[in-house]
């Protein structure tokens, strides 16, 4: 997996109490159990820790973790 995929799990644990155990590559964020609030302030702690912006149009609740990590990837994050 990619470094913006480890980002994005440390963002689900540390902004939404999740275990690493309970996060996959292919779960959605319906999986995970996150609402529409959630998914908003996901977007923004993207944006923030990615320094892309990251809209709701580009991660949704049917999307997985690793479809995420790909799109704000090709918005040409830098590590």
């Amino acid at each position: 997996m990619s470094d913006v995929y480890h980002r994005m799990v440390r963002l689900l644990q540390t902004g939404f109490g999740l275990e690493p155990d309970e996060i996959s590559p292919d779960q959605t964020f319906d999986d995970l159990e996150l609402d529409s609030l959630a998914m908003v302030e996901l977007s923004l702690a993207a944006q923030e820790e990615f320094g892309v912006p990251v809209d709701d149009e580009d991660i949704s609740p049917q999307d997985t973790v690793s479809r995420a990590a790909e799109v704000i990837e090709a918005k040409g994050v830098t590590v």
